[in-house]
C-alpha cells in the first residue's frame, strides 16, 4: 500500500469569523454590515470589530486561491487515461473508469473465516466523486453504453453498488488530479477490510463466503458466470 499521507494536507484551525448583518425594514434588503471576530487559542470569536479593508483583501485572496483548487479537481495530467469512461469535472465532479480483470490481495475481518490474501476479481466499474463510491462487474471485453452490469461481487455493498466505507477516512484533496483520484478510491477501497453483507444483498448465485474460500485458495480467474445482473447499464452511470 502506497503512502498517500502527505496529500492529506494539513489540519485548519479556525482564525477569523466572519458574522453578516441585514438591516431590516422596507427599502433595507441590500443594506448589510459585516462584523469581523478574531479566535482564541480556545477557538472562541473574541474582539469584535467592523470588517476592515486588508481584511476584505485577505478574504479575496483566499476565495481566489480556493477557486483555483477546485478547478484543478478531476484533471488529468496528460493525455486521458485509457481506463476513463467519463469524466465530469468540476468542484462537484465524478470520474466513471474501469478495471480489467486482474489478482489484487483483499483483507477480511476474521469473523467471515475468509484468509486475506491474493485473489482474482472480474472487471469492473468504478464511479466515484469526492466522498463516495459505486462498484459494479462487467463482463464484456468491449464496453459501450449499453454494456449490463453486474453486482460486484464483494462484501460492505448494497444493492445499488455504492460502498460502505465503514470507518475509513476518505481524505480527497479539494485539487486532486484525476490520476491520484482514481488510484486514491482503488487504495480505500482494496486496502479496506470486508466484513459483512448489506440488507440481505446477494451480489453472486451460492455462498459468497465459501466463494472466496476457494478464489483465496489459489485460483487463477474469476468465475463470472456466479455474478448476478443488475438492473443497470453503463449508461445509468452516467447523470
Amino acid at each position: 500500500m502506497k503512502d498517500f499521507t502527505g496529500t492529506f494536507g494539513n489540519l485548519y484551525e479556525p482564525v477569523k469569523a466572519l458574522v453578516i448583518l441585514r438591516r431590516t425594514g422596507e427599502g433595507h434588503q441590500s443594506d448589510y454590515y459585516i462584523e469581523s471576530y478574531d479566535m482564541d487559542e480556545q477557538g472562541c470569536p473574541i474582539n469584535g470589530h467592523p470588517l476592515s479593508v486588508k481584511e476584505s483583501s485577505q478574504l479575496a485572496k483566499a476565495l481566489e486561491v480556493t477557486e483555483k483548487k477546485a478547478q484543478g479537481f478531476l484533471t488529468p495530467k496528460g493525455l486521458m487515461p485509457a481506463c476513463v469512461l467519463h469524466l465530469n469535472s468540476g468542484s462537484e465532479g465524478y470520474a466513471l473508469w474501469h478495471t480489467p480483470p486482474q489478482t489484487v490481495k483483499l483483507l477480511f475481518t476474521e469473523n467471515l473465516g475468509i484468509p486475506s490474501g491474493n485473489a482474482p476479481v472480474p472487471a469492473l466499474v468504478w464511479k466515484a466523486g469526492k466522498g463516495s463510491l459505486q462498484i459494479f462487474a462487467v463482463t464484456d471485453g468491449t464496453l459501450t453504453e449499453c454494456t449490463p452490469l453486474y453486482h460486484a461481487p464483494f462484501f460492505n455493498l448494497y444493492s445499488d453498488g455504492k460502498v460502505c466505507m465503514g470507518n475509513v477516512r476518505i481524505r480527497i484533496p479539494a485539487d486532486c488530479g484525476l490520476e491520484q483520484f482514481i488510484e486514491l478510491w482503488q487504495d480505500y477501497f482494496f486496502n479496506s477490510f470486508f466484513s459483512h453483507m448489506i440488507g440481505g444483498h446477494e451480489p453472486v448465485k451460492g455462498n459468497i463466503v465459501q466463494l472466496w474460500q476457494s478464489l483465496t485458495a489459489g485460483a487463477e480467474f474469476f468465475p463470472t458466470d456466479l455474478l448476478n445482473p443488475t438492473k443497470y447499464q453503463i449508461k445509468n452511470l452516467i447523470r
